[in-house]
């Protein structure tokens, strides 16, 4: 096999996982915020909420490995970087709580990419890719289901804290 020959397939699976970034991001973008700004406090109780934010820090280990997730939100045009919504008053925290959610569809729509690779590759291949799909988008999906439970619970306690008042 020449040197080109040999070259494609890792070139296909290149493009496939940038086009398909691409193309999803763009996507995702587009859509509405109102699609997304549904049930900012879901109607599980503040418990059920802390509960599973202690899972995520002690199972998981989420804290330790968060920082070295990087934020693409910004890297489409009229994406939004989720630290520059960083702020303690409802609305801000209503729309991040939104870009968590698009952030999450992003990379649940990223993750089947791999089974198209398995036109061109070897079932190695596929193994390959599915194996890079599954570590590249699996910590941004806790991280966003993450984010999303210590944001619904500080909108919660602001909401205690107004009613209380």
């Amino acid at each position: 096999m020449s040197l080109l020959a040999s070259l494609v397939p890792p070139l296909a699976c290149a493009a496939l996982w940038s086009g398909w970034s691409v193309l999803v991001g763009a996507c995702a973008n587009a859509l509405p915020l109102r699609w997304l700004l549904a049930d900012s406090v879901s109607g599980l109780s503040i418990g059920v909420h802390r509960a599973a934010l202690k899972r995520y820090e002690r199972w998981i280990g989420i804290r330790r490995w968060k920082p070295w997730i990087p934020d693409a939100g910004d890297a489409l045009p009229g994406g939004i970087r989720k630290a520059s919504l960083a702020r303690r008053q409802p609305q801000a925290l209503q729309r991040l709580i939104a870009e968590t959610r698009r952030a999450e569809l992003v990379h649940w729509a990223l993750w089947p990419a791999w089974l198209v690779t398995s036109l061109w590759l070897p079932p190695a291949g596929v193994w390959l890719n599915l194996l890079f799909a599954t570590l590249l988008n699996l910590p941004c999906l806790l991280l966003q289901r993450y984010n999303r439970l210590r944001l619904q619970c500080l909108l919660w306690g602001m909401a205690q804290r107004g009613a209380a008042r």
